[in-house]
């Protein structure tokens, strides 16, 4: 198979299995997007929704956010981890917003990125889900998957956003990059991995990871 004829092959299959996408972070406008993906930082998408709502019910705007103190922040989103950089970049981050951008969350890399607590992952997920804007995120699934699959060398993210930005159309980054995480969830995790139900590595798979998974069953 030609990498284009790969890539075609993760398109067709992503959009069979995944023709509704499912947001993973439950959020009602940018900027509860923008603290739920800040908050999601090595955490999982699910101890994030259960612990959003309490926050959101104190605070779902800039404005009610830094009447919160930090520590306060802190309290409620402890059981997300990282809870003492992530209070104070909410804190921090919601004053910004009120002081430069009339409480309205930007909507460049550079603007998000200049946000304390917002790299480009995260900037990344805002643009894409919150304004429409063609970004691709990389998180550890489509970072393991572009390897697996042989479309990327699985040096860095960085990398691995490059290889993804030029391979996939533009049009359709913003729904490739749920569909990958998800099917990464799915069928092709990190631990536990079957794949036998793993169609797309399954197909076309980079020959060293298939190897290597065959010899590990034996």
């Amino acid at each position: 198979m030609t990498k284009t004829e790969k890539v075609d092959f993760v398109i067709k299959t992503l959009n069979h299995l995944y023709p509704n996408i499912p947001i993973p972070l439950e959020h009602k406008d940018p900027y509860t997007l923008l603290i739920a993906v800040l908050m999601s930082a090595q955490s999982t998408d699910v101890r994030v929704n259960q612990i959003t709502p309490l926050l959101f019910q104190k605070a779902d705007n800039p404005y009610d956010m830094v009447k919160l103190t930090v520590d306060e922040i802190r309290d409620i989103i402890k059981p997300v981890g990282l809870s003492p950089m992530k209070s104070k970049g909410i804190h921090g981050l919601s004053e910004i917003l009120i002081e430069k951008y009339q409480g309205e969350v930007p909507q460049t890399y550079e603007a998000l990125e200049a946000l304390p607590a917002v790299g480009h992952k995260t900037a990344a997920v805002v643009l894409s889900q919150a304004f429409g804007i063609p970004a691709f995120p990389v998180d550890t699934h489509i970072h393991r998957l572009m390897y697996r699959w042989g479309l990327s060398n699985g040096k860095n993210v960085v990398q691995t956003e490059k290889d993804a930005k030029r391979l996939f159309p533009k049009d359709l980054w913003n729904d490739l990059h749920l569909q990958i995480i998800w099917y990464g969830r799915e069928y092709s995790p990190a631990r536990g991995w079957d794949l036998e139900k793993d169609v797309i590595t399954k197909t076309i798979g980079r020959k060293s990871v298939l190897k290597d998974y065959y010899s590990k069953k034996r």
